[in-house]
């Protein structure tokens, strides 16, 4: 188990694996059909490469940039650790200094036009109504910039969606991870252990993050997901996904929604504490 504070290189070469790409691909969303839902549910995740615009990228792009700047005011920002969670903070020395230091916009769709178009983009909508099997109901909005910066550019561990409580329902949520910036190996794409969603919940912990136990994770099956601007992943909530941290000089911007199948009802306390913690302390992962 790595200690919170340990390199970001040591953690992208024993955590992570650079040498497989993940296959289930198509191009379009229209190409999604009965057998991408069939391998869906079996890998537990599908790619597909071109569904937003040039022109919907940068309009999401320019959103992110005016609410880091304070020019939307509403949504929620995270600044690293350590540092000021004010817009207006005096103690940045330039705007690029400033977007550096943020690694998450959360709560924004009601704000951002761009980015609620894109959470609500039919296109999405109707992959999701194919992979789901049901109609999507939209459950929580975010932005994960990870900057080229030792600070906010951090690793995502493993983990699986589900076991954040804003997300466990009793039936499968879906993710959607939207590359803005090209998603790279290099600056932190998305990682996936294909299959994993079918073991079900597994207790999370405490650690550098709410993550999964590091020895738990089959880091030789770890497929990289690199995309271009435009391009989505679709994963299951249970899948176990990660990122690596940003050694790069390049950004990093994504968006990530998640949806529940419309019947879907979220899991009592009790219920979401029985399959994804443990009583014991982080001691014992």
């Amino acid at each position: 188990m790595f200690n919170p504070a340990e390199d970001p290189q040591s953690i992208a070469r024993k955590l992570y694996r650079y040498n497989k790409t993940a296959e289930h691909r198509i191009r379009t969303p229209e190409e999604v059909n009965e057998q991408t839902a069939a391998a869906y549910k079996e890998l537990g995740y599908v790619a597909i490469e071109e569904v937003l615009t040039r022109e919907e990228v940068e309009a999401a792009l320019q959103d992110i940039t005016d609410v880091i700047h304070g020019r939307i005011v509403g949504p929620k920002i995270q600044y690293f650790r350590g540092r000021s969670e004010r817009k207006d903070s005096p103690d940045f020395d330039s705007p690029e200094e400033r977007e550096h230091a943020v690694r998450k916009l959360h709560k924004f769709i009601d704000y951002c036009p761009a980015l609620h178009h894109i959470c609500y983009h039919p296109k999405i909508w109707s992959v999701l109504e194919k992979v789901l099997g049901d109609q999507p109901r939209f459950c929580e909005d975010q932005a994960l910039l990870k900057p080229p910066s030792k600070d906010a550019g951090i690793e995502k561990p493993w983990h699986q969606d589900m076991a954040y409580s804003s997300f466990s329902y009793d039936r499968m949520v879906a993710g959607v991870w939207v590359a803005l910036d090209e998603a790279l190996p290099e600056n932190g794409c998305m990682h996936v252990i294909p299959r994993s969603h079918r073991s079900g919940p597994v207790p999370h912990y405490a650690v550098r993050d709410w993550q999964l136990c590091d020895t738990v994770v089959d880091v030789d099956k770890d497929e990289m997901v690199p995309l271009k601007p435009g391009g989505i992943l679709v994963f299951s909530g249970l899948l176990h996904h990660g990122t690596p941290p940003n050694l790069s000089d390049q950004r990093r911007r994504a968006l990530q929604f998640h949806y529940a199948p419309e019947p879907a009802v979220k899991m009592t306390p009790a219920e979401y504490k029985r399959v994804f913690t443990n009583e014991m302390t982080k001691a014992e992962c």
